[in-house]
């Protein structure tokens, strides 16, 4: 039986629960798998399940905490992981058949970090091949499906984990974003998603898309998860030469106070809003959740964001993507789904020249995103264009067919730390999500803002009719 008065526990409820020893990691960890063992076959979330090992690692943290060597917040809660990150014993496949046995002998630095603060794995979870796409349609592995409506996407590359975590699988997970991959299937899915400044968070161990653009991150329910996962994956890493070495904040103590007096928030029309391609019911959300923060004291005005938004898809982004996969594509070129390999061949023909020119555009939005938030803390944005497509409905013959990633992308470029939030439905039951982001190193403020916002709305506490 599924005790449905667990499954949907925030992070942070149950990890209370687990400190006051009301609760057990083994009952939540028993909850968890037979939420998945009844779910699974519809919703596909899961690439590799470890069921058998978490049970045995929730009963070590039952034993520990029982004979008082709690270690905080995280211990004895269950997590799956995104299919990206490398795990030490456990298969890490990136969602590809060429990897489809490979087994890592370390864990990602994010995950190892993790694991000393005495999580439960549960598994790793489904993704678009090699992080490539924003849809989550897969060629090789199943697709997941999202909660939400069963026929439509989750959204990518991190889908799994958002339909993992709306369909109470789990209580954390770990996402990886370089053009949207955390924020697109939270919005599509319902949760809470975080992209840190880029650096904030080690990527070591994580199988690249794009070394200058990766981004490593918490994906929960709410932003309270998610502060307190950042608090146990953030920091300086000697062996990873992306990390910064700065000082990290207590995200989770960071919190407070709810109210947002003084707080500039800046909501770019141009671009996100006023595009033709953004739907009415995104135009709707930002604007509801506007007025929301106004009501917390927080400055509301518009901006103009600066132009570039189309550089997501330049050829920097592609050529340094296919740089990881040069010689294994050469070698083994079948093993690569079809989209994907027509991907590569196209980006083969890119020039230096072009490269550079590219990579200037890039340093340009970034300083442009630098000088708009000389005046302003926030940025309020839709996380989505467009409500999920249906699956069957995605062109998988045409590469980043859908416009998932359009408004999430240049945050990636602009490197700052950006949160996606439940923030509306539409008429049919499908989840819409609203950015908020801020200034370098400033992911405090940005997780206090969606905090305070989740306190005075309760988008983020509705449920999937899945099950």
């Amino acid at each position: 039986m599924i005790d449905t008065s667990l499954i949907y526990l925030s992070l942070a409820e149950a990890a209370q629960l687990v400190a006051k020893r009301e609760v057990s990691p083994v009952d939540l960890t028993e909850a968890c798998i037979a939420r998945a063992e009844a779910l699974d076959g519809k919703l596909n979330a899961y690439l590799t399940m470890t069921f058998d090992t978490a049970r045995k690692q929730a009963q070590v943290a039952a034993d520990d905490i029982a004979a008082g060597r709690y270690r905080g917040p995280l211990h004895g809660i269950p997590f799956a992981i995104k299919d990206l990150y490398e795990t030490a014993g456990v298969r890490t496949t990136a969602g590809s058949q060429l990897r489809e046995h490979f087994v890592p002998q370390e864990d990602a630095r994010t995950v190892e970090l993790l694991k000393q603060a005495g999580i439960v794995l549960l598994g790793k979870l489904n993704l678009h091949e090699w992080a490539m796409g924003g849809t989550n349609v897969n060629e090789y592995y199943p697709t997941p499906h999202n909660p939400w409506d069963l026929e439509r996407v989750t959204g990518g590359s991190s889908g799994g984990s958002g339909a993992a975590l709306a369909a109470g699988y789990c209580y954390g997970s770990l996402g990886t974003d370089t053009r949207g991959s955390i924020r697109i299937p939270a919005a599509l899915c319902g949760i809470t998603g975080i992209k840190p400044t880029w650096g904030r968070v080690s990527i070591r161990g994580i199988i690249p898309l794009n070394w200058s653009l990766d981004h490593s991150g918490p994906m929960a329910r709410t932003a309270e998860d998610c502060a307190i996962i950042l608090n146990a994956i953030a920091g300086y890493d000697e062996r990873d030469p992306t990390t910064a070495d700065l000082p990290v904040p207590d995200y989770a103590a960071s919190l407070e106070p709810l109210r947002l007096d003084g707080v500039r928030v800046g909501v770019p029309r141009n671009c996100f809003l006023d595009a033709g391609v953004v739907e009415p019911l995104m135009v709707e959300a930002v604007n509801a959740a506007r007025r929301t923060l106004a009501s917390l004291g927080a400055e509301v005005t518009d901006v103009d964001f600066p132009q570039g938004v189309e550089f997501s898809a330049s050829s920097a982004f592609f050529a340094e993507a296919s740089s990881y996969h040069e010689q294994q594509f050469k070698e083994h070129p079948e093993m690569y789904g079809k989209t994907i390999q027509e991907r590569m061949r196209s980006n083969s023909g890119i020039t230096g020249v072009a490269y550079v020119r590219d990579r200037w555009k890039q340093l340009e939005v970034k300083q442009g995103v630098r000088n708009l938030m000389r005046d302003i803390d926030l940025l309020l944005t839709p996380t989505s264009p467009i409500l999920p497509p249906k699956i069957a409905e995605v062109d998988t013959s045409i590469p980043g067919a859908t416009l998932l990633g359009r408004n999430t992308s240049p945050f990636n470029i602009a490197g700052i730390p950006t949160i996606s939030i439940p923030a509306g439905f539409s008429a049919e039951g499908l989840p819409i999500g609203v950015q908020l982001s801020g200034r370098w190193w400033e992911e405090g403020l940005v997780l206090r803002a969606a905090h305070a916002f989740q306190q005075v709305t309760d988008w983020h506490k509705r449920r999937p009719p899945v099950g």
